[in-house]
């Protein structure tokens, strides 16, 4: 574990347990150089606990790199609940949660993420006034998805000529908070969808609302479309299934969705134009930042607006360099972070 921090460059890790609550936690705090370290709590089951650790880590660093991109005042953190199938008190575990976040003193601030709600937040609440996204700050799931849907318009912008969705067809794999609501957007402009989900509830949903085809889960990545919308949990994208893409582009919401920059380079010399995640999905981020820090909605909207810019930018870079807008990215970030290294 030791060497993933030092090769991520994270800060600290930090474990708590309580046994009243059943509570199993994980803190990373990726950076602070830039001020408090911000990042979703995500409530879910894992193999075992250094794979709750480790995707804390990486989740962590992305968050350090999604605030510099965005021009946020902010490092990166996350933090991951184990989820244990036989809860008692599920508020009582998010209290007991919020102490270990007060713990920290303000060095991180939790929000809402894969497997958790406003609600839970307002749990976390009563014990840390370092938490963001509870019910009387709204849920930024609205947010991501308005930041993601400006970036696939960019995306089809500069893969395919223009930024006229009407007609293409996106697979969107993830009918979540995120995911429906993006899939909203993208049937207003015209788009052709193709959606997977492992709730076939949010499929009928889908199907119903937005004349969506539903595909299996296992198919949807090797199914032709314009572009691949991957907006549920991360490491969609590896050497197998960047293989199977049938798309011109992949652009979605999901975190951490390569399993390692060589997937990117894979992506590039298919043809594949790959939106990087931290920069496409910075929405949700910048909506609780801004929320927490009392900004009005104005504000809000202003600096989500930047988000099809900086993606702009990204791709630019990398056709004048010949690299993937994941590797342009990930350098512009790091100059911002370590501008001294």
């Amino acid at each position: 574990m030791f060497a993933l921090m030092q090769s991520t460059r994270t800060q600290s890790l930090h474990l708590a347990v309580d046994p009243a609550t059943g509570l199993k936690a994980v803190i990373a705090i990726h950076n602070e150089s830039a001020g408090p370290a911000l990042g979703g709590c995500r409530y879910l089951a894992y193999p075992d606990d250094e794979s709750a650790m480790i995707d804390a880590i990486r989740l962590a660093q992305g968050m350090t790199y999604k605030a510099a991109l965005a021009g946020l005042p902010l490092g990166g953190g996350k933090a991951v609940i184990i989820r244990n199938p036989h809860v008692e008190n599920r508020a009582a575990l998010f209290e007991a949660f919020g102490r270990f976040v007060e713990t920290l003193h303000g060095r991180y601030i939790t929000a809402i993420d894969s497997g958790t709600s406003t609600i839970d937040m307002d749990c976390i609440a009563q014990a840390t006034q370092h938490v963001t996204s509870t019910t009387a700050q709204g849920d930024p799931s609205p947010h991501t998805a308005m930041g993601v849907f400006a970036g696939i318009r960019s995306t089809a912008l500069a893969r395919l000529g223009s930024s006229n969705l009407e007609g293409l067809r996106v697979a969107v794999q993830g009918l979540g908070n995120v995911g429906f609501a993006l899939a909203e957007q993208l049937y207003a402009a015209g788009v052709d969808l193709l959606v997977s989900d492992h709730d076939e509830g949010r499929v009928q949903l889908a199907m119903q609302q937005l004349n969506a085809k539903p595909v299996a889960a296992e198919a949807l990545i090797s199914t032709p479309c314009d572009i691949f919308a991957p907006c549920g949990l991360g490491s969609i994208l590896n050497g197998q299934s960047v293989a199977q893409l049938r798309c011109a582009a992949v652009a979605g919401s999901a975190n951490n969705q390569l399993t390692n920059l060589q997937i990117a380079d894979q992506l590039e010399a298919r043809g594949i134009l790959y939106a990087p995640d931290y920069v496409i999905n910075s929405g949700g981020l910048i909506y609780v930042a801004l929320k927490h820090r009392g900004e009005d909605l104005s504000i809000i909207t202003a600096h989500l607006s930047r988000i099809p810019l900086r993606l702009t930018e990204v791709y630019a870079h990398a056709q004048a360099e010949k690299r993937s807008p994941a590797r342009v990215a990930e350098s512009l970030a790091e100059r911002l972070v370590y501008p001294h290294s």
